[in-house]
């Protein structure tokens, strides 16, 4: 059994929160750099290169690489071989999430209540997502997400009888729905099967995998590259100003699911899509 005080969840976030918010994580710099290289329209090539200065600027100037720094949503994987002490786990995350926007001098867009609209004022509460594993560690997932691509994301209810072809023609209205709403070029996760809420859990968790990489179900993965082929198929391109880079990676994980449904969640990411991942 391995002890871990809270502190140190708080420390680690409050650091993650600052560091997200001012450097492209390395995943999506490879990512972005191979789109300079191979979009084929030279407006879509400009907006690029123009995003990618934006980014440098950011990280050699300590300036946030986009205005809405986010809301912060946190995934904890908790090795059932480890105490947490010394406080609330919830307490602690949100601790972080303060001392990382109020440090970091972030944009401060959450509010308390939906409908009455008053700004907390530092950020919080995060959206908490929690797993137990097995181990003695405990990994932490830092996703600050913007609502511009968020309000973008969609949740289908289809049916069985949609199979396959439903579930790509779904993500393909999600995507030209969204347009150049959603800051592209995008990156796209996908979550199939589960429930309502299981779908759309694991379309956020597939934006904080490293960019690139791919299902290691055979099906799902030629899914992956067939939907990101199609994607980019649609021109909407950098910026929404055309092209051939429309989305830089679509992510897909499922589930087993019920005999009488097949939901279907795509949520959106802007060119950014902020994660970080630390251990301790």
């Amino acid at each position: 059994m391995r002890t871990v005080n809270v502190s140190e969840l708080t420390k680690s976030i409050k650091e993650m929160c600052i560091e997200a918010n001012h450097y492209l994580s390395k995943d999506m710099e490879t990512t972005l750099k191979c789109a300079r290289e191979t979009e084929a329209s030279p407006l879509g090539k400009q907006i690029l290169n123009q995003l990618s200065e934006n980014l440098k600027i950011a990280a050699d100037d300590m300036i946030p690489i986009c205005q809405d720094t986010g809301m912060a949503v946190v995934f904890l994987e908790i090795g059932q071989d480890v105490h947490l002490e010394g406080g609330s786990v919830e307490d602690a995350v949100n601790e972080g999430i303060r001392l990382g926007y109020t440090e970091g001098f972030l944009r401060k867009s959450v509010v308390r209540d939906p409908i009455e609209r008053v700004n907390t004022g530092d950020n919080t509460p995060a959206v908490i997502h929690y797993h137990i594993v097995p181990g003695e560690k405990v990994k932490i997932t830092v996703a600050p997400k913007g609502f511009g691509s968020e309000n973008m994301s969609r949740v289908f209810m289809l049916k069985p009888a949609d199979g396959i072809e439903g579930v790509k023609e779904a993500i393909l209205k999600a995507v030209s729905d969204a347009g150049p709403n959603a800051c592209p070029p995008m990156v796209v996760g996908v979550g199939i099967g589960g429930t309502f809420e299981k779908c759309a859990l694991m379309a956020k968790e597939a934006l904080t995998r490293e960019t690139g990489a791919h299902s290691e179900i055979s099906y799902v993965k030629d899914l992956e590259e067939e939907m990101l082929a199609k994607i980019n198929g649609l021109g909407i391109g950098p910026g929404g100003l055309g092209g051939t880079t429309t989305a830089l990676a679509v992510h897909i994980n499922t589930y087993p699911t019920h005999i009488a449904g097949l939901p279907v969640a795509v949520n959106i990411c802007c060119h950014v899509n902020r994660h970080i991942v630390r251990e301790v």
